[in-house]
């Protein structure tokens, strides 16, 4: 499954950017444009509406974690919006982890996502 990505300003200072499909080691870099493109304009806030994205893997979090990284520079903040239950087990899996190494490389991270996401799908 490709990604496609659409962004769009809601208001002044406030973008939203929309992923739909699947987020993972081969697609990343299309939404990691867009964002680049939006991060250009300087919003105070960056809304990742995550309604139609099916599947996101570490380098999608990546995307997402470098945006917000950006945005905390000049003080903007990242807003995550309507997160599938797959997605949402991702970001709840991200934080309930350590801050100590726990995968060995990207791809057993990669793996063990994709294990916790089927989980969720059924």
């Amino acid at each position: 499954m490709n990604l496609t990505v659409t962004s769009k300003q809601k208001m002044d200072g406030v973008y939203i950017v929309s992923p739909s499909g699947r987020l993972d080691t081969n697609t990343y870099a299309i939404l990691e444009e867009r964002v680049d493109v939006v991060l250009k304009e300087e919003p105070h806030t960056l809304v990742f509406d995550m309604e139609t994205l099916d599947y996101i893997s570490s380098m999608g979090v990546r995307t997402i974690a470098k945006a917000q990284r950006t945005m905390k520079a000049y003080s903007g903040r990242v807003i995550l919006l309507n997160l599938q239950p797959q997605i949402q087990k991702v970001f709840d899996i991200i934080k309930a982890l350590p801050s100590q190494q726990v995968f060995s490389n990207m791809q057993e991270l990669d793996d063990y996502l994709d294990r916790m996401q089927r989980q969720v799908t059924g």
